[in-house]
Order: structure tokens, then C-alpha cells, then sequence
């Protein structure tokens, strides 16, 4: 197929999470370059913000010689300071990180120049608008003089830019060099997301919504706009999921031209005997912790269950997930003890020391610590979303409680302080996890979930969870149960997490062996080499789109 396709000769791609992990665009990019790479061969460059001059980038391994001489041209012409390297990761492509520090003091002829080619208005610029402008305008520059100095008009050439954050540089190489064919990909409106965040209801009510008028509303018109424009203009806009191509129609008054579904690598998931000795550890922390920490003793035969992400409460649907741990205590189904974990980075003060002393203790403990349900203390305990709703469904760990909630509130970097151990070898340890998110638009946690063989329950609001449901056989037994969440069904989501969690607790050894190998088999069919076929339709859409604006 990719035959009848054209194929860039080199591809450019721009975030601000280049050699930067921040946040899921990191999973995708860092993700898929491996695929990429094969093919292109050192003929794709990630171009990201160097904003860790002065601290050693762990994901960054500099060269003084690729590219040399257009480094020093382009610091001369162009005053552009580049750094050149590899990102250490599979297929370790060239990455070019820029200083864009010495854009800010041109700040506003720049957006009044965005202004009178694209309408693009930042004259409601805040927060990180102006920082992710500039870098966007470097990385614009950075590509333009690295075509004019290494490549010709023949070269078939895509520039992709991620995220509002991004949009300028797309803008800025459409007006500058016209040959370059333009990708913009957002994997997340920005409206959408503040609608959502801002506890107003998002679905029943899309087709009504005005999205330039919710900027105005939600003080979002900046981002809104840029975000709009370079939807409109550039060669072929992209989005991550059905249900973004929703927000982007409505708000954008733009559906995408391709769906890109994020996919991923499973060369990190530990294999054969490596996996179950993982597993095997990873289950003995989490109830050491829970049993010193609650003094008490249960074993292997508890039902570890867990979610993790970022702290967006209803977004990620924390609130219901710890609604249905509520629920399970009163129902007659349950079958096992159950031992919930809440992996989400809070702003945490440090791991507590009564714990860490029980930690490194042999001796078995029969009285619970204070606050039996959080392993690090936390500067704001008393505004908390987390322990505020344990504290409102009187969930505090009792003794006779079959259902135990723990919040982990810190960053899983296996330098944590109680557990150290890392994120992934943690997760391979749960039985069941859960993500019942309310705003995701496409959801890495439950996908890297079922790649480490552990069944999840989402939902049709996250673009994993839609993306499952198209699947002629899902539910729990084959290792996704996929719940219909809309604007108003919270409670009912919270039971169908309920029942799902106590159907799950009957299951027979054998029976969750099947769900097990079901799940990592849904996580199969998501890996790159079957989604990459995605970003060849858009290379093809973007080059022949650049072809014809060049010919009007």
C-alpha cells in the first residue's frame, strides 16, 4: 500500500516533548520513532526546546559532528543555537534541541505577524502561551535554514508539528519556505479539555457549543486561536481519536483529514520467567507496604487493583473510581479482599518515616499508622480531592473493611522512598486495573496495562476505550471491559465498575490465565507496525495538498 502513497524524503517533527518527558505526546513520539527510523534512516529530526542547559539531559547524547558546519551556519545567519544529538531511545534518531530564549525580546512583531497572515490573536497571552510561541517560532527557523543549507526543491520534505504549542512553527514554514508540507497534529483540544476541566458538560452538549465563544469564556482565546488557524491552513490536520475529531469538527470547525492512533512498543515489557519473577516482586512490595502500613496481614490471594495517570479528578475519573471502591465494600458478589491503589502524583511533601521505619523492620504490625491510606505526606492534606472523597465515603481503612484504598501520591521513579521501584514494575503486579476517564483522548494507562498482561476496565469516553469497542469481542474476559460513561451517568459507571471488579474476584485460576493472555493480545494489535500505516496516508494528503498550494 505504501507504494501507491507518496513518501516524504525527510520528515521534521516539533514538540515541546522532544527529549522531554512531560506527558503522553513523549509515549507517542518517543514510542514510534523506532518504526520511523528503520525506514527513514537518519532522514527524520525531532526538533525540541533545550531547556536543560545547564542540568545534564539524561534522554540526550550530543554530537560536535553531525551537522557541524550548518550549526555554526545557522548560528551565524540566522543567530539560532542548536544543539545536536541523539534521544535515547529505540532507534536513537537526531534531535535538534534550540534555544529560543533570544525570540522573547521580538515577541510582538512575530505576533503581529501571525496576526496579519492567519488571524492568529495572542493578544490574550498568559501563562505558558508565550514560551511554547517562541520555541515554535525557533523550531520554524531551525527547519527553514536546515533546508536552504542541506536539502534541494526536489527533496519531498514534511514538517509535523504537535499540539497548539507547536502551531506557529507550521505557520511560519508555510509562509517562509512553501515547498515543506505541513502535519498538525492535536491530541487534545484545548477548549475541549478546559470545557471538561472546567466541570461543564462536554458531550451532550458539543453540537451547541461556539468554540471561539468558549474561549472567550474560559480566557482560553490565545491558545484557542492558534490552534484553530493552523488546523485551517496547514496541509493535512490530524488528530489521535473519534472522539477528538468530535471536539475538533464542533470547536475547530475542522474534522481532521486522518485519525493518527497513538500505538506503542512492547520492548519493555519483561518476558518469560523475567515477567513472572517481576510480578512475583512487584506483589510482595505492594502488600508489604499496605500491611505495615495498615498493620495487617493479608496475602497473595488479594485482589490488587489500581489506577495512575495525572491528577485531573474527574477528567481521569478518580472521583468514580473511588465511588465504585465504596460501593464493592457492600456487595455480596465480592469474593476477595481488595487492595485499590491510587498511583497519582499529588503535590507530595515526602515519603513519611514511620512508615519507612516499619519498612525496614522484620516484625509483623497489628495496629494501623495515622492515616492508614496515604504513603507519602502531602503539603496540602486538607484540600486534597483524593483524601477529602475518602474522608466523605468514611473510607479509612478500618480493620473489618474488605475493600483498602491506598494513595501513592508521588512519581513512581523508583526513587520514591517506599517503594522504589519504578512505575511498570509496580503495574505488572496488579490483578485489574481502572481508568474510567471521563476526558481522554486517546488513554496510554490502560493500553500499557494490557501490555503487561493486566485486564482493564475503561471507558467510551477515552479513544482506547472507543477504539476496543470496535472490536467484535470485548468485555472483561478478553481483557478490556469497555463502559458507556456520558455527561450524567456517573453512578451508573461507578456500579458497572463495581460489578465488573466483584465478577472479576470469582474468576478461577485457569479463567484469569485466559483473560491475561486476552489482555496482552488487545495490546498486540495496537503496536506501531500496525498503526503506522496512519501516518502514510497523512504524508501522502500533506505533500500532494503542498504540490497544488504551490501551483495556484
Amino acid at each position: 500500500m505504501i507504494n501507491e502513497l507518496l513518501t516524504p524524503d525527510y520528515i521534521f517533527e516539533a514538540s515541546w516533548e522532544v527529549c522531554n518527558k512531560v506527558g503522553g505526546i513523549y509515549t507517542v513520539l518517543s514510542t514510534r520513532a523506532n518504526t520511523l527510523q528503520q525506514i527513514f534512516r537518519d532522514r527524520l529530526f525531532f526538533v525540541g526546546p533545550d531547556i536543560w542547559k545547564d542540568k545534564e539531559n539524561p534522554l540526550f547524547t550530543e554530537s560536535e559532528t553531525l551537522f557541524a558546519e550548518w550549526r555554526e551556519y545557522a548560528k551565524e545567519k540566522s543567530g539560532l543555537s542548536v544543539r545536536i544529538g541523539r534521544w535515547n531511545i529505540p532507534g536513537n534518531p537526531i534531535v535538534i534541541l534550540v534555544d529560543f530564549n533570544s525570540f522573547f525580546e521580538s515577541k510582538n512583531e512575530i505576533y503581529t505577524l501571525a496576526w496579519e497572515f492567519y488571524q492568529v490573536d495572542s493578544l490574550h497571552a498568559y501563562g505558558d502561551y508565550d514560551e511554547a510561541s517562541m520555541f515554535a517560532y525557533a523550531a520554524g527557523k531551525v527547519v527553514k535554514s536546515f533546508y536552504l543549507y542541506n536539502l534541494s526543491r526536489t527533496d519531498k520534505v514534511i514538517f509535523h508539528a504537535h499540539e497548539w504549542m507547536t502551531g506557529i512553527a507550521a505557520l511560519y514554514l508555510r509562509t517562509r519556505v512553501p515547498e515543506i508540507a505541513n502535519i498538525f497534529t492535536t491530541h487534545a483540544t484545548s477548549i475541549g479539555r478546559s470545557i471538561a476541566g472546567n466541570n461543564k458538560p462536554l458531550y451532550d452538549y458539543l453540537f451547541a457549543y461556539n468554540g471561539d465563544q468558549m474561549a472567550q469564556e474560559l480566557n482560553m482565546q490565545s491558545k484557542h486561536s492558534i490552534e484553530k488557524q493552523t488546523a485551517h491552513y496547514v496541509d493535512c490536520f490530524t488528530t489521535v481519536s473519534e472522539i477528538t475529531n468530535n471536539e475538533c469538527k464542533e470547536l475547530l470547525e475542522k474534522p481532521a483529514d486522518v485519525i493518527l492512533m497513538n500505538g506503542f512498543e512492547d520492548d519493555f515489557v519483561p518476558k518469560g520467567v523475567t515477567f513472572s519473577g517481576k510480578r512475583k516482586r512487584a506483589r510482595a512490595a505492594m502488600l508489604n507496604v499496605a500491611n505495615k502500613l495498615m498493620g495487617t496481614d493479608w496475602g497473595d490471594d488479594t485482589l490488587i487493583i489500581g489506577t495512575s495517570g495525572r491528577y485531573e479528578f474527574k477528567n481521569k475519573g478518580i472521583d468514580v473510581f473511588l465511588e465504585s471502591l465504596s460501593r464493592l465494600r457492600q456487595d455480596k458478589n465480592l469474593k476477595k479482599n481488595v487492595l485499590a491503589f491510587i498511583n497519582v502524583p499529588a503535590w507530595v511533601a515526602g515519603a513519611r518515616e514511620d512508615l519507612q521505619v516499619r519498612l525496614k523492620s522484620k516484625q509483623k504490625y497489628t495496629t494501623p499508622l495515622e492515616c492508614p491510606y496515604l504513603t507519602h505526606w502531602l503539603h496540602n492534606m486538607e484540600h486534597d480531592n483524593v483524601l477529602r472523597t475518602l474522608q466523605y465515603l468514611n473510607m479509612h481503612n478500618s480493620a473489618d473493611d474488605n475493600v483498602k484504598v491506598i494513595f501513592v501520591p508521588c512519581y513512581l521513579d523508583g526513587k520514591d522512598g517506599i517503594f522504589n521501584k519504578e512505575y511498570y514494575d509496580l503495574l505488572l503486579g496488579q490483578d485489574l486495573s481502572v481508568y474510567p476517564s471521563y476526558y481522554e483522548p486517546w488513554g496510554y494507562t490502560p493500553l500499557e496495562s494490557v501490555a503487561f498482561k493486566v485486564p482493564t476496565i475503561t471507558t467510551d469516553l477515552a479513544g482506547f476505550g472507543l477504539w476496543v469497542k470496535s472490536f467484535k469481542n470485548h468485555g472483561i474476559n478478553d481483557g478490556v471491559e469497555v463502559i458507556h460513561r456520558s455527561d450524567n451517568n456517573y453512578f451508573d459507571v461507578a456500579d458497572g465498575i463495581t460489578e465488573t471488579i466483584a465478577f472479576f474476584s470469582s474468576k478461577t485460576e485457569n479463567e484469569i490465565k485466559e483473560i491475561r493472555k486476552n489482555a496482552s493480545e488487545v495490546a498486540e494489535k495496537a503496536l506501531w507496525k500496525h498503526f503506522i500505516q496512519y501516518y502514510y496516508e497523512a504524508y501522502d494528503i500533506a505533500l500532494r495538498n503542498a504540490e497544488k498550494r504551490q501551483l495556484n
